[in-house]
Parts: structure tokens; C-alpha cells; sequence
């Protein structure tokens, strides 16, 4: 086992225990890839939150992990699961773009469509439509 499976041990059997499917373990330039598709955003969460055990932050440039909800089906319910926050609905998938709407916390929103791993474009109770971070989007 080299030094970063050995320092992201945590994130490695968290995706494990959670029943990530074809989970990969590379090591490529100093950076550590974990990757795989998981069943819920619960798998999704419980390996975000092991890394967060290790780097609260998020913002280690020694390991890449790139952790993917099974596709869900357009008109599913979400639940929006920010810490504390309104999660921003923007009109582009950037963070850059500007905000259209806020859904609270526990708000439930309607998915659109899975625009990308990061960016899922949803409609609110009210038909705000936009795009949000689908790191706080639970299914």
C-alpha cells in the first residue's frame, strides 16, 4: 500500500463499506483517484464524508475522487441537503453564473436533468428551473 492509500485509508473503505461498484484505486503523479459508481447519494455522502474526516477543507490536491450517483430518471425528487444554507439555483452550471433562485434545506425539488457529475439542472415547488450543485442534492 503506498503513502496516500495509506493517508486516504478512510475514503478507500468508506466507498467500500458504502457498496461503491467498480471501484478503482489509481495512483497516477503524486494523486490518488478513487472513483466508482454508487447505488444512493448516501454511498455518494458517507465517502465525501470520510474525506472530510481527513481533509475538512476539501481542498487537497493529492487525491481526485470522483464518486457517481447511478443515473437517475428525469422527474425524480430530490431533497436538498446543505449544512446549514439555502443552496443556490443558478442559471448556468458554474459557479460563476448568476443565482435565479435559493431552495432551504430539506426543500424537496424536481430533477430535470443530470447535466453533468457536478451540475444537475432542477425545478423548485415554484418552477424555478436552474442548476445546482449536485454535491447537496439527495435523492
Amino acid at each position: 500500500m503506498s503513502a496516500l492509500q495509506d493517508k486516504y485509508a478512510g475514503v478507500i473503505s468508506a466507498a467500500q463499506s458504502a457498496g461503491v461498484s467498480d471501484l478503482q484505486v489509481t495512483e497516477q503523479g503524486g494523486i490518488l483517484y478513487v472513483s466508482g459508481k454508487a447505488t444512493s447519494t448516501a454511498a455518494k455522502d458517507a465517502v465525501w464524508n470520510a474525506l472530510g474526516a481527513i481533509d475538512s477543507t476539501y481542498s487537497a490536491s493529492d487525491i481526485n475522487v470522483d464518486v457517481q450517483v447511478a443515473e437517475l430518471a428525469s422527474g425524480a425528487a430530490l431533497k436538498v441537503a446543505t449544512e446549514d444554507s439555502n443552496l443556490n439555483i443558478r442559471q448556468e452550471p458554474s459557479t460563476d453564473a448568476a443565482i435565479v433562485g435559493k431552495a432551504a434545506k430539506g426543500e424537496s425539488v424536481t430533477l430535470v436533468e443530470q447535466t453533468s457529475d457536478d451540475w444537475w439542472k432542477i425545478r423548485t415547488a415554484d418552477g424555478e428551473e436552474g442548476y445546482a450543485y449536485a454535491r447537496y442534492l439527495q435523492a
